[in-house]
């Protein structure tokens, strides 16, 4: 028989709560009649989680590989079910009430995430820190990043369809693997909804694996990371346009004493235009690794920009920083001299990270080149 449904859940030593979470699973299943398979993905356990879940009837699955991440993608990938909904094991999830997920599922939705804020969320399911302040800034960050109206970043009551996990290539290991679903879905302009779902109070006595700060900045890396956009562009050109618009102001005045301010202004446009660079040379290498998917404007680019056309900028910039330079030396010491002699630099400069940058960026799209 096909399965529908398989609910996933990875554990590292829940032998207190295991249980009642696959029998809630379980009670789901059977209650709506629906073909389906639980699959624990067990990192290791050593206090029996393994044994309570296979007397149960669970597939268990094991994965050496440390991380929440690892536990649940290794668990999914060894489901059979054309639909996967992913929960923890600390009975913390209301895994009876798994029907609106399905039913988004089922009516063509890639990606469903919980909401536990529209659910409901009492202070003791969901610590101080976690729920007023790390939880909705890494979900505005999200939201921002990458265009999406999530409520809920990190619930991790959520289901997928098989399709839409197959195509994600999903790689990380720890706890910002519910950011990385929620990215490259987002990314690959998949259907995403979301859905009101109840949070309780974990069921075990011992402390959560979740680590509020080592955790929390894994998830705001991997933001980071996946939008070279916010992490580079849009501070590099704040830089560089702050910073051409201060040193054409200074090149006004007339003091030499204002004018040597003018070298912390040239300081932000090359800082500025190093961000650029980045942010192009890291978008390129993401894309051509698979990292993101490809743009549609992608191919444009190599189309309008080359090595030809980047070297003759170069080198044009290079050759007048140059020449302005040689000028400035036959001058006397004035302040006309001094004006002179930083823009011949400004100009030398770019144009010789322009020339650096063309090469570099011509490497990195040679197999994009190839394949078109």
């Amino acid at each position: 028989m096909e399965i529908e449904l398989s609910i996933v859940m990875p554990c590292l030593n829940e032998a207190e709560t295991i249980e009642k979470c696959i029998k809630k699973a379980s009670q789901f299943l059977s209650a709506y009649n629906i073909s389906g398979e639980i699959v624990i993905g067990d990192n290791g356990s050593t206090d029996g989680s393994q044994d309570i879940a296979k007397g149960l009837g669970a597939k268990v699955i094991h994965v050496p590989v440390k991380g929440y991440g690892s536990a649940s993608r290794c668990a999914i990938e060894a489901s059979r079910g054309k639909f996967i909904i992913t929960a923890d094991t600390d009975d913390s999830h209301d895994l009876v009430n798994l029907e609106p997920f399905l039913d988004k599922l089922r009516a063509g939705s890639d990606l469903v995430v919980g909401n536990r804020f529209k659910g409901g969320v009492d202070k003791e399911s969901m610590p101080f820190l976690h729920r007023y302040i790390g939880n909705p800034v890494l979900t505005f960050l999200g939201n921002l990043f990458f265009k999406t109206s999530i409520g809920d970043f990190h619930c991790g009551l959520r289901g997928i369809s098989r399709i839409a996990f197959d195509k994600l290539n999903l790689t990380t290991s720890g706890m910002e693997f519910a950011s990385e679903m929620i990215v490259k879905a987002s990314l690959a302009n998949f259907r995403i909804t979301e859905v009101p779902t109840k949070v309780y109070p974990a069921g075990r006595s011992r402390k959560s694996h979740l680590r509020t700060f080592p955790d929390g900045w894994r998830h705001l890396r991997f933001l980071l990371l996946y939008s070279p956009r916010w992490l580079f562009l849009f501070p590099g050109l704040i830089l560089f346009f702050v910073g051409i618009i201060g040193y054409i102001t200074l090149m006004l005045k007339s003091n030499i004493w204002e004018l040597k301010n003018a070298l912390i202004f040239l300081i932000m446009v090359f800082l500025g235009f190093q961000f650029a660079v980045f942010y192009a040379l890291t978008k390129i290498f993401a894309i051509s690794n698979g990292l993101i998917p490809k743009g549609t404007n992608y191919k444009k680019v190599f189309r309008y920009f080359n090595l030809e056309r980047g070297l003759l900028l170069g080198f044009g910039l290079a050759a007048l920083g140059l020449v302005l330079y040689v000028f400035s030396l036959f001058e006397g010491d004035n302040v006309a001299n001094f004006k002179q002699t930083l823009t011949s630099v400004m100009s030398l400069v770019l144009g010789i990270q322009i020339i650096l940058f063309s090469f570099f960026f011509s490497i990195l799209g040679l197999k994009d080149n190839n394949d078109s």
